[in-house]
């Protein structure tokens, strides 16, 4: 492998964290349910790793529930949320309204279009401004008192544009809601402390900040109450199910690892001067070829870039990389294998033709310059192969 970077789908885990879930494995393996010694240990396992998540975001650690990862996170805020409105409502006349976007990530837009097509609840879409940022002025009229749930995520996994999502959540507390937070691509990235944020719920998962996959938590805000989604006792009653022991353990390690890396801004830093390497290198090389979305350095991540490449289709773009070693997407992982172009990219007013040639390109903290100008020569290559067969 010449180059990954597709670190927006998921990260390279740190070898502590490979070191951690490992051992776990070995010697941590029992019940942490149960009463005896070694469940017990696998319990203070759990307690400690909670802890470490707790202090990257600045929470209290009984406010931070395990799950399976972002997906199941973000599907337990909005439907808990939901439904603890409903299940308090005295003349069945409930808040039902969910206000949410477009350029979601699926776990949440498709969520929402679903809820909405089956009547659990009225959805409300925000409306898209220039760069791909939520309109947040033109927002405004949308929040009312039939508002029950604000949904929006804080940075795009595809473009990396970062959301108003501080100006909205104050517009839904100000009508009453509930204010979830996508935060999985944020999360372990960028600094975060809950203790300052008008938010109630924030999703974050392990495997986009250097750690496993199938582990991911929900931050719920001390006195915000929410309907159960999985029938259990564990996680504090709040999320049944056995606990993923050294999928926990492997997130705890990866907090302490992120925390330590986002200490020294320089990091940030380097990283974001390699992403613009990256994207100057091939837009000087590929004629026509321009940013989707903002390119303002204080509206997007550090790490993304998303462009669009003339002539191509970002599939075969995407095969000829991976033969020379390049590691890109064309959207959400969740969605390859798609023939559709990206909803996001669409939402954001992009025509049929400029989404289905666009590449996602992501890096991490792990990247380096020798990587990205391997990059910049593989697509240019890639895109004139391609180009000359058309």
């Amino acid at each position: 492998m010449n180059a990954y970077l597709d670190n927006n789908a998921t990260t390279q885990p740190l070898p502590e964290v490979v070191a951690a879930v490992s051992e776990c494995l070995e010697n941590c393996w029992a019940n942490p349910s149960s009463v005896h010694r070694p469940g017990q240990a696998s319990r203070a396992r759990i307690e400690k790793a909670r802890r470490s998540v707790a202090d990257l975001i600045g929470a209290g650690h009984r406010e931070v529930v395990f799950c399976s990862g972002g997906t199941e996170s973000c599907q337990m805020a909005i439907r808990g949320a939901l439904d603890w409105i409903r299940s308090q409502s005295d003349n069945g006349e409930a808040r039902n309204v969910l206000v949410t976007s477009p350029v979601e990530h699926s776990a949440v837009r498709d969520l929402a279009k679903g809820m909405g097509e089956c009547g659990q609840a009225e959805v409300r879409w925000l409306p898209i401004g220039c760069g791909g940022i939520i309109d947040a002025e033109a927002s405004r009229s949308l929040f009312d008192d039939r508002v029950a749930v604000l949904s929006v995520q804080w940075a795009n996994n595809e473009t990396g544009a970062i959301q108003p999502a501080i100006e909205l959540a104050h517009m839904a507390k100000e009508a009453g809601a509930i204010v979830h937070v996508d935060g999985t691509q944020w999360v372990g990235r960028l600094e975060t402390d809950v203790r300052e944020l008008p938010f109630d719920l924030l999703t974050f998962s392990a495997h986009k900040f250097h750690g496993p996959k199938g582990i991911g938590a929900l931050w719920i805000r001390k006195g915000v109450k929410l309907c159960k989604q999985t029938p259990g006792s564990q996680e504090l009653g709040r999320r049944g199910g056995t606990e993923n022991v050294p999928g926990i353990v492997g997130l705890g390690e990866a907090a302490k690892g992120a925390a330590s890396w986002l200490a020294d801004p320089s990091n940030r830093v380097r990283i974001a001067e390699l992403r613009d390497m990256l994207e100057a290198g091939v837009l000087e090389r590929v004629e026509g070829a321009c940013v989707n979305g903002t390119t303002d350095p204080d509206k997007r991540l550090w790490n993304t870039t998303n462009l669009a490449l003339p002539g191509v289709d970002a599939e075969i773009m995407l095969l000829t990389l991976a033969e020379m070693g390049v590691c890109v997407s064309a959207g959400s992982a969740c969605s390859s294998g798609s023939l559709e172009p990206s909803p996001v990219l669409c939402a954001m007013g992009l025509d049929k033709a400029q989404a289905a040639g666009s590449l996602r390109l992501s890096l991490s903290r792990f990247s380096t310059e020798a990587e990205v100008r391997s990059a910049v020569d593989s697509i240019v290559e890639a895109w004139h192969a391609v180009t000359a067969s058309v």
